[in-house]
């Protein structure tokens, strides 16, 4: 490698902390004390200790450094991760095995549902986790965590607005500085305490689980709570590459965390009280009110993460058709993965408060948090395993064993996750369910109305050959956005009806939407004369890129189609549901038709000129 190589990604894993790594490395806030809290938490005994942190550290271990670190960062979609992108790589591969497609779509829907519970709670849990080390810094400021909490978060969600890339340069740099805090606190801790190390041996798990089963099942809920970043890391692996996140687990962020895990068990070796928050004990009394302002830093910007990784399995799903057009506004001129979605960032920032007036403490909120995120993690192996199977050329024995154990483990985290349903568990599995339905709600209707469109609509081909020839032509070019290029538009129907003309120029415009996140501009038309001055136009989008069609309409000059842009006219449809026997139940169908009219415009969402946009209303049953 050269040596400008090595400079670009050491920046990039740099830069990758912030994004990538600021869920999971803000788990030594809260997750090892949880082990020993609850009705259900441990004595803090030596044994116990011992036991917690060796089940940590080979949990660790197995499902981040050789799961998603290793095995993961090889499953992406044109260097894109997350759920939805291997639900596109599963879909991808399932041409051979039409059969499956429904239960891999279902599983995709799922995940993405159970995603945006764990985008709920992680800055509830991270900002209140961190700023409740006023307590112990100054136990007189306690009264202010929640209205801290609240505030910092509130001013967090507003600033979306503006982008994040101005402080996203500081990401990086202090997420570097709040790794080494977390490393020397565990360094200067396990050096009074030693034997701490003895947890690396396995046998401390094992032995535990041996002699007290339910108590490990138990356990298994509060471990989890280190891992909760996982997803995280794969979904953000296109922002960076796969070389560079791995660069920076291996090299900086797996010691770290680990050094501080084992450096809270040796506190707690030797003063059991230190339990009640063994993360800011460690720290010297001078360094505990700084240690409290960068743990606050390091949570707003894991958070920051999570609204982001929000906005993109959003943008992901809207092409993907499970949900209806969203207002989006790109936030950098530079970046075009940089996006602020108005809708999402307000109901989010709702739901966050509500949790943390609702729940109290980090403590409370650790009750919620797992069930989702154990959930996604089991789909996404099961998916891996179901592209694993059909994609040739793969090593495929070895590594189905891997995920077989790998699945086998995620169900003993997820069983012990369910234990805390009464506790809190129930909201992201609720919400889970009701975004589930919305989302496939969305999928259904669409499909649906693309269907009775077909019913109602004439091919193409016979249009062509039959009507046309005989209408007069006016000056200028008609564009009619069009879902099936195979029918006539139901927009020209309406437009023959009431001006009984055509363009001199008519384009029929259909976006496709690929299993891949990206599309080369080279590969983005793909043009058809239908008839003199008739052509089809087929604009390839990646489901990860915005879809601007009259910047995308520039490149037909290269296929001998001269435009006018001034002389354009865009024709679009707007359906008006109704209820009918088009195969949804009524309550589905009126969800169907609100979500319809919170949809934004063709118009704007397509990047079209106001000034040009003819819009013409249609009505379907469902």
């Amino acid at each position: 490698m050269t040596q400008a190589n090595q400079s670009s990604t050491g920046m990039l894993a740099l830069a990758a902390l912030g994004v990538v790594y600021g869920d999971i490395g803000t788990s030594p806030l809260y997750a090892f004390k949880e082990a020993f809290a609850g009705a259900h938490g441990l004595a803090p005994t030596e044994p116990n200790v011992l036991a917690t942190l060796s089940a940590m550290f080979w949990a660790m271990m197995l499902i981040i450094s050789l799961k998603y670190v290793w095995v993961m960062l090889k499953f992406d979609n044109d260097g894109e991760g997350g759920v939805l992108a291997l639900t596109a790589l599963a879909n991808r591969s399932a041409r051979s095995a039409p059969h499956w497609k429904l239960a891999i779509a279902t599983a995709g829907i799922f995940a993405a549902a159970l995603f945006y519970g764990d985008a709920l709670i992680t800055p509830a849990i991270s900002v209140l986790s961190a700023v409740e080390g006023l307590s112990v810094a100054a136990p007189t400021l306690e009264h202010l965590i929640i209205p801290v909490t609240v505030g910092v978060l509130v001013g967090l969600f507003f600033i979306q607005r503006h982008g994040t890339g101005s402080m996203g340069k500081l990401f990086g740099p202090v997420t570097l500085l709040w790794f080494a805090a977390l490393a020397v606190l565990g360094l200067v801790s396990i050096a009074q305490t030693p034997s701490v190390l003895f947890a690396l041996n396995p046998m401390h798990a094992v032995r535990f689980a041996l002699e007290h089963p339910a108590a490990m099942f138990l356990l298994l809920s509060a471990v989890f709570l280190a891992l909760t970043g996982g997803e995280a890391l794969y979904a953000d692996m296109g922002h960076f590459g796969a070389r560079p996140v791995r660069l920076a687990w291996y090299g900086l962020v797996c010691p770290a965390l680990l050094i501080n895990y084992f450096g809270q068990g040796a506190l707690v070796l030797r003063s059991a009280e230190a339990i009640q928050n063994p993360f800011y004990l460690m720290s010297p009394e001078w360094f505990m009110l700084p240690l409290v302002a960068l743990a606050t830093a390091a949570t707003v910007i894991a958070s920051q993460a999570t609204i982001s990784g929000a906005y993109s399995i959003t943008l992901q799903a809207m092409r993907m058709g499970y949900l209806p057009r969203l207002f989006i506004q790109h936030t950098s001129d530079s970046q075009r993965g940089q996006i602020y979605i108005p809708a999402v960032n307000w109901m989010m920032l709702v739901g966050v408060i509500i949790l943390v007036l609702e729940f109290g403490s980090s403590g409370a909120l650790a009750a919620a948090y797992g069930i989702a995120v154990s959930g996604t993690m089991i789909i996404t192996t099961l998916l891996t395993v179901f592209v694993t199977l059909m994609l040739p050329g793969r090593a495929r024995l070895p590594l189905l064993l891997a995920l077989a154990a790998f699945a086998l483990l995620e169900l003993l985290f997820f069983g012990s996750n369910l234990t805390k349903v009464v506790s809190g568990g129930w909201m992201p599995l609720a919400l889970g369910l009701v975004l589930f339905v919305l989302l496939s709600t969305w999928k259904k209707g669409s499909t649906l109305i693309a269907a009775q469109r077909r019913k109602l609509d004439i091919p193409m081909a016979l249009f062509i050959s039959g009507t046309q020839p005989e209408v007069p032509r006016v000056p200028g070019t008609a564009v009619y956005l069009t879902a099936d290029p195979t029918m006539v538009p139901s927009a020209l129907f309406h437009n023959l009806k009431h001006f009984k003309v055509l363009h001199e120029q008519t384009l029929f415009v259909h976006v496709v939407t690929a299993d891949m996140p990206y599309i080369e501009p080279q590969q983005r038309l793909k043009v058809s004369q239908l008839a003199p001055g008739m052509y089809d136009i087929a604009l390839h989008f990646g489901f990860r890129q915005e879809v601007d069609i009259p910047a995308a309409l520039e490149g037909l000059s290269a296929h001998g189609v001269e435009l006018e842009p001034m002389a354009m006219t865009y024709f679009i449809a707007r359906s008006n549901v109704a209820d009918g026997p088009g195969g949804m139940s009524a309550w589905r169908c009126a969800l169907f038709s609100w979500m319809t009219r919170q949809s934004e415009g063709a118009a704007s969402f397509f990047n079209l000129p106001a000034n040009q946009v003819v819009e013409l209303g249609t009505k379907v049953m469902l």
